[in-house]
């Protein structure tokens, strides 16, 4: 079996909230927030210009993520998981690289998400794929869990670098 990234579609909807679900609810809770996004992506991701991903594994959808549009050329990487009996297979970092690859297809200016301190694996990954930790959490952050905030900036690795918004 090989592992494929597809884009959303109604008939995968139930997997995006079940995969979120899964991670929220371990690692912390649900927030309103997720609810709300998890519950309608077409109306919350999909129709303000986001793109929704899913990694297949034959006929096993084991992970999402989303590529949320916050305002011109503003992205927000988030609701990404991917099923605990299948992580360790790359599906996280195939589905950060789709969502990067969208990114620059659509020549975003920014790109960040909000994390927590205690997902190490994800944090680990996303610097690797060229996030860079900012000194304070973003300002009007949607999410009680969030104590980490990082932006996108591949070229500046091991550089401080401070978000232009802020």
């Amino acid at each position: 079996m090989s592992l494929q990234i597809v884009p959303f579609e109604p008939a995968l909807r139930a997997h995006f909230y079940r995969l979120n679900a899964q991670w929220l609810e371990r690692h912390f809770r649900i927030e309103d927030i997720d609810r709300l996004v998890l519950s309608d992506p077409e109306t919350h991701v999909l129709q303000p210009g986001g793109a929704i991903f899913f990694a297949q594994l034959g006929e096993h959808i084991i992970g999402t993520c989303a590529l949320l549009h916050e305002s011109p050329g503003v992205y927000e990487l988030t609701k990404m998981g991917v099923d605990e009996t299948f992580r360790g297979q790359g599906a996280g970092r195939r589905l950060l690289d789709a969502a990067i690859a969208e990114f620059h297809r659509r020549d975003g200016q920014l790109l960040f998400l909000e994390s927590s301190s205690t997902l190490t694996t994800a944090l680990r990954m996303y610097e690797q794929a060229g996030f860079v930790m900012q000194p304070a959490i973003r300002v009007g952050s949607h999410y009680q869990r969030a104590d980490v905030y990082m932006i996108y900036a591949p070229m500046k690795h091991g550089a401080p670098v401070v978000d232009p918004v802020a």
